[in-house]
């Protein structure tokens, strides 16, 4: 079983991520945690039921991991264009037990790679190139093992998500990937003239878009 574990908004930069989503919004999401064995870095927003939103960007003081890094973002002129073109909530994340059992018979995910590497705490699937699985049609793996997330570390501002869906010029072929797999909350799958996420959250000022 996967299950929604948080949305991925992937940003050129911290500063435009969060930008992006206090115009989508209105609200101001705060720093997150700087990830040293990735050199990556983000900001954090609760979305309810054990869900967050999470604004992800290369770090640019942060160390080289020695390998491919999560999100895509070791190519940030593809970030950019992806940025530019309007796909800025780029992904999301599920979370599984036992991952290993699961890639093994899904490489298409990625490979298992435990992190933090000096002492290990949780798992995630990144294909070798380090892109999104599929180009983000899938979702990123998440075992959370001995670290799970803590949702009183992330901010809650009242933010509820209410909506979740996946756009696709060729939506059945989507909905076929989709089927050979259990997911407790995946997105919705319509068609679309291009490949984009868009969720709709309750916002103390109203219902807002985010995509």
């Amino acid at each position: 079983m996967l299950t929604l574990d948080h949305l991925t908004v992937i940003a050129p930069t911290l500063t435009e991520g969060v930008e992006h989503v206090r115009d989508c919004l209105g609200i101001e999401v705060p720093f997150g945690t700087r990830h040293d064995y990735m050199g990556t870095h983000n900001h954090r927003l609760q979305l309810g039921k054990n869900v967050y939103l999470k604004i992800v960007a290369l770090d640019p003081s942060g160390v080289n991991p020695g390998r491919s890094r999560w999100f895509g973002v070791d190519d940030p002129r593809q970030v950019r264009s992806d940025w530019e073109r309007g796909r800025r909530l780029r992904g999301w994340v599920a979370a599984i037990v036992n991952i290993e059992s699961f890639i093994r018979q899904r490489p298409q995910f990625g490979e298992v790679v435990n992190l933090p590497f000096n002492e290990p705490k949780f798992a995630f699937a990144i294909p070798v190139d380090g892109y999104l699985p599929l180009g983000g049609i899938l979702p990123s793996l998440i075992d959370h093992r001995s670290d799970p997330t803590r949702m009183s570390d992330i901010p809650d501002f009242g933010a509820r998500l209410t909506s979740f869906s996946l756009e696709h010029p060729e939506p059945e072929e989507i909905r076929a990937i989709y089927d050979g797999l259990t997911i407790d909350r995946p997105p919705e799958i319509k068609v679309g003239e291009a490949f984009r996420y868009e969720v709709e959250i309750a916002t103390p000022s109203g219902r807002r878009s985010l995509w």
